[in-house]
């Protein structure tokens, strides 16, 4: 008997993916009854406000702190993305078994890998962690999926379904679910006093969502959130020099993105501990540089500089007047994969 074709891998040379737009249906032909699955959907993603959106036209969930992704169920077959089309299915055996086990033919589900800490909160240094930091080959077995979409279920593309239908199907789906694919509930009030609890709760903020929107790729205002606490990703280009601080590193000198240059935004000294500090200096000792990559006119003594190809994500209060970050505190740093992308200055 011959035997069947082994599905084809949605990645090439771990190639990221990119969507293409949907040809819409000719109306001469017949309507088919199944959608083809798209290898990869370009994500969602939500537009950063100073004020939440109230009324009766949002829904709200928890803003979740660690790495997005959509895992593909296709017939059995697993492939978990990242955002920017990276497989690393590998790196999440948990989801992947437990996508397996979900009891439908195939799915697309959006959604946030994340590692709880004690208190049920999500951590995104343990994320980091568990996977073995940046660059790390460590598979995240501790790794839970917090799924809040479905763009594809059974054979069928629900993109254009509004999103309080997709929610029905995804509930449907993962109801009872408690191991390592979970939803991501959506949370009933006023927003205001829902980003007040969150933020109490020491979580990163809430996202809003219009229930009637579609699945939109990009940041076109469907989504929308609001932060308790400043967090954004920026390029590390030194750090200052200690004798007395862990692993010799004072603090570690950041820039934005401005236009096709970096610019200057500050420093950060506080929450890296002494294993953090001692692999970010075996990183940062391979990649000096003789130059500054950014105009410095700093009172810091000896400034180590570094060609800048590390993405940190840091957490802070403000700006200061004159553009530098106020209480800036170091999270870990950021895999390419995670297409993350770099604070931008006007």
């Amino acid at each position: 008997m011959a035997k069947s074709p082994r599905p084809k891998p949605l990645l090439a040379d771990d190639k990221p993916l990119r969507s293409r737009a949907r040809k819409p249906r000719d109306p001469s032909q017949p309507k088919l009854p199944l959608d083809p699955m798209p290898a990869r959907v370009e994500p969602c993603l939500a537009l950063l406000k100073p004020r939440l959106p109230v009324g009766p036209d949002w829904l709200y969930e928890i803003k979740w702190d660690g790495y997005r992704i959509a895992v593909h169920l296709n017939n059995g077959n697993v492939r978990i993305l990242t955002r920017g089309g990276h497989d690393w299915t590998h790196r999440f055996p948990a989801i992947e078994d437990a996508a397996k086990r979900l009891g439908v033919g195939s799915a697309i589900i959006d959604g946030e890998a994340v590692v709880l800490d004690e208190e049920g909160r999500p951590n995104f240094g343990m994320l980091q962690q568990s996977l073995g930091g940046r660059g790390g080959k460590l598979n995240s077995g501790a790794s839970i999926l917090l799924a809040f979409d479905l763009l594809y279920f059974d054979g069928h593309d629900i993109r254009e379904t509004p999103l309080t239908g997709r929610r029905f199907f995804l509930e449907s789906l993962l109801k009872n679910e408690q191991g390592a694919i979970r939803l991501s509930e959506e949370v009933e009030g006023d927003g205001r006093s829902i980003l007040s609890a969150a933020c109490e709760h020491g979580l990163e903020g809430v996202i809003a969502k219009r229930k009637d929107s579609p699945y939109r790729s990009g940041r076109l205002g469907d989504w929308l959130k609001i932060k308790c606490v400043q967090s954004d990703s920026f390029i590390v280009v030194g750090y200052e020099h200690s004798l007395s601080a862990r692993s010799g590193i004072g603090s570690l000198l950041l820039a934005a993105r401005k236009g096709a240059d970096w610019v200057y935004v500050g420093s950060v000294g506080t929450g890296f501990s002494e294993r953090t500090a001692e692999q970010l200096r075996k990183m940062l000792d391979t990649i000096k540089s003789k130059k500054p990559p950014v105009a410095y006119a700093g009172q810091r003594k000896n400034i180590v500089w570094v060609q800048p190809t590390l993405i940190a994500e840091i957490e802070y209060r403000a700006w200061t007047n004159d553009g530098k970050l106020r209480h800036a505190s170091y999270k870990g740093l950021r895999e390419i994969q995670d297409n993350a992308a770099v604070y931008e200055v006007e």
